[in-house]
């Protein structure tokens, strides 16, 4: 692990964290909001007292700017800009996909960041597009890999912090491959890049794929930054996956669009009749009045800096009292795209369920996508030790009255299916569930019950299930050894 990261708690494959920074600590996940030197829609210092612990600008446009270069070099970025917290500078890598090519090397960016006073500098890497052909993403990879070691060659350590991209467009291997390249160089922050496409085409379920990916490469010990995540809806799924910095442009761009976000997506000023928010912008406010207001542009913009900064104190509380699942799955039922992200969130619960602490508070089940949960799969995984001999019941909990007759009792409840009754209120079997269980709980649970049958051949089992036919058995079915 970095010696300027610590990580207080976890969930999921998220967690609480400290980055240390040359001005100061940072706590994670945290948001980073765009500062654009030439537009500045919210003054730095506001951004400050709205909570912003830490701030994102653009070297590359400040190096391009004569008056900016020589105030940036003389005084540092952090006059210039009046923000005296931690200030992570980008390299100019957007403007090379947007633009095809920037007129600076990437040893003099970077070495520019350092001369500024950045926290954290970024190389200038390639940002491979999604949907290349594999062949350009490999010989876009290799060059970038060829610049951060060059970079982590020529950096002097015990100033400001190093990160290093991880590229490769959505080959997952390629993903997978350059994030354990970064972790073999070494920095201090490594941002998942060219990810921006993705999100833009709502395409999520990839996005967790390539994540993840770059999750699994590069190991649960260093800080990652998912450029480009500016919307609130998706800050707890990008959490889930252990992602800890977000920049926001969106705060801006969609305030001069008339876009007013939400953390059920984003709508048109003019769709509104009212305003479904309380912060100092809305809570006195029509939407006919914001929408009239000379000053629209900026109140918008603060608006959708409140609710982004507010979602990330969500994302925080979830993670310390251990139930971020219930938020992503939440945050992910407000689109369909987003729920694509929920189920590729699944396909990856093994891994998962090796990043999460086996110690939590009662979870809650809300739906079929609730059977990949950590808390299910770990269940399942530990079911072979419960060892039984002699005359077995299962039953509903409290279905049955007379039990003394069996040598053992093992209540049974979708999804986790049987446990020894004397467990009942333990976790995770004080889950909350729904009364009518899913098919997805209910194929679950008889697998683990089937495990258990199978597991000990000595016993004999008597099932004794209300709508015992959707398990599969008939009732009173029983099984002699």
């Amino acid at each position: 692990m970095p010696d300027c990261f610590e990580i207080l708690n976890k969930d999921l494959a998220g967690r609480i964290g400290r980055l240390r920074t040359p001005h100061g600590v940072v706590e994670t996940p945290a948001l980073m909001p765009v500062v654009n030197p030439h537009l500045r829609l919210i003054e730095p210092a506001d951004l400050k007292r709205m909570g912003a612990e830490i701030l994102i600008t653009n070297s590359y446009i400040i190096n391009q700017d004569l008056e900016l270069k020589e105030m940036a070099e003389r005084r540092g970025v952090h006059e210039l800009l009046g923000f005296h917290g931690p200030i992570m500078t980008d390299s100019g890598a957007f403007q090379l996909s947007v633009y095809g090519d920037i007129e600076v090397a990437s040893s003099e960016i970077l070495e520019f960041q350092r001369s500024i006073g950045s926290d954290v500098c970024v190389p200038l890497d390639i940002p491979t597009p999604p949907d290349v052909l594999r062949a350009r993403a490999e010989a876009e990879l290799s060059e970038t890999e060829r610049r951060l070691s060059e970079a982590r060659d020529l950096w002097e350590d015990g100033g400001a912090l190093l990160a290093g991209p991880i590229q490769g467009s959505n080959h997952l291997d390629l993903r997978f491959r350059a994030a354990r390249r970064i972790k073999e160089i070494g920095f201090d922050v490594c941002p998942v890049g060219a990810v921006v496409p993705l999100m833009e085409a709502y395409r999520f379920g990839e996005l967790v794929d390539v994540v993840a990916a770059s999750k699994k490469g590069l190991g649960p010990a260093f800080p990652v930054h998912l450029f480009g995540a500016g919307h609130p809806m998706m800050f707890a799924l990008a959490a889930a996956l252990g992602c800890d910095l977000f920049d926001s442009a969106a705060y801006a761009l969609y305030a001069r669009q008339g876009r007013y976000l939400s953390t059920n997506g984003t709508h048109h000023l003019e769709d509104l009749k009212y305003l479904p928010c309380c912060c100092e912008i809305c809570r006195n406010r029509a939407p006919e009045d914001l929408a009239n207001d000379p000053h629209k542009i900026e109140l918008l913009a603060r608006h959708n800096l409140f609710v982004s900064l507010a979602e990330i104190r969500q994302v925080r509380q979830s993670i310390w009292e251990g139930s971020l699942w219930e938020l992503v799955e939440r945050r992910c039922r407000s689109h369909p795209q987003m729920m694509d992200g929920l189920r590729a969130l699944g396909s990856h619960a093994d891994w998962i369920e090796g990043l999460d602490p086996a110690s939590r508070s009662t979870c809650f089940y809300l739906g079929p996508e609730s059977a990949k949960r950590p808390e299910v799969l770990r269940y399942g995984s530990r079911i072979d030790r419960i060892e039984l001999s002699g005359r077995v019941l299962v039953a509903d909990p409290g279905l049955v009255e007379e039990i003394e007759e069996f040598d053992h009792v093992l209540w049974f409840l979708p999804p986790f299916g049987p446990y020894p009754k004397e467990l009942a209120e333990t976790a995770p079997l004080n889950a909350e569930v729904p009364t009518a269980a899913d098919d997805a709980g209910i194929a679950q649970a008889t697998a683990n019950l089937m495990r258990v049958m199978e597991k000990n051949p000595n016993a004999t089992f008597d099932l004794r299930l209300k709508d015992a036919s959707k398990y599969g058995f008939q009732l009173k079915e029983v099984r002699s050894g």
